[in-house]
């Protein structure tokens, strides 16, 4: 990467930090590094591939600090979850932004490449990979953006109150699962849980597809 480009990153991830993403335009990051808008396009392109390497910054400095991890493909694949929860607590705008920009810088592919390939540790199918890196990532993201945007919070009603806004008997499954509503939440067990039931579901498919698959589709490429 070159000294400008990363200048410019490191201009955007600054704005991003102080004023949120949708502070991030060719002008504010133009300003912040004291050039014109035009002059940033050399380095990063558009406003689009600005967004991409910013994506590629933030996996990059992901699978930075995983570098040194070591274990089975499941401490790896659960050291990403981890990582990536740190992320958007250092950085709560960055989950809407992993959300919606493909990754497609080498540092971001990299990243995605790590994920692959403990997948295919596990034993699965090489033509399930794609699927399963999405499955996991999908999870991922979606709890860190619930969790950075409020949707896991309680809100202005309790679970009680809420639900007394309705009739009684209209909300069957609350009634079954009310003794449970009422605890308070643990999300850092929750999230852990939720990794361990995404690792078993990874070894199941493994155990269930492998024996159908072609022998080299389980194995890592020479």
């Amino acid at each position: 990467m070159s000294g400008r480009r990363e200048e410019i990153l490191d201009a955007a991830l600054d704005l991003a930090d102080e004023r949120g993403l949708a502070a991030v335009s060719m002008r504010a990051v133009a300003d912040r590094v004291g050039v014109t808008p035009m002059a940033l396009y050399p380095h990063v392109g558009s406003k689009a591939a600005l967004l991409d390497g910013m994506v590629g910054r933030l996996l990059g400095g992901m699978a930075a600090e995983l570098a040194g991890t070591e274990g089975d493909w499941t401490v790896r694949l659960s050291a990403y979850g981890r990582q990536a929860r740190e992320l958007a607590k250092r950085h709560p705008w960055s989950v809407n932004l992993l959300l919606t920009r493909p990754a497609v810088t080498p540092d971001a592919v990299r990243f995605v490449d790590a994920i692959y390939t403990a997948l295919l540790e596990a034993g699965v199918p090489a033509r399930l990979v794609p699927r399963l890196e999405r499955l996991v990532s999908t999870f991922v993201l979606g709890f860190l953006a619930s969790e950075a945007n409020g949707r896991f919070a309680p809100g202005t009603l309790d679970p009680r109150g809420r639900r007394g806004q309705l009739p009684e008997g209209a909300l069957p499954g609350h009634a079954a699962v009310a003794r449970w509503l009422d605890l308070p939440s643990d999300l850092d067990a929750e999230f852990e849980a939720d990794q361990a039931d995404l690792r078993q579901l990874v070894e199941r498919i493994a155990a269930d597809a492998g024996a159908s698959a072609g022998p080299d589709s389980r194995t890592l490429p020479e």
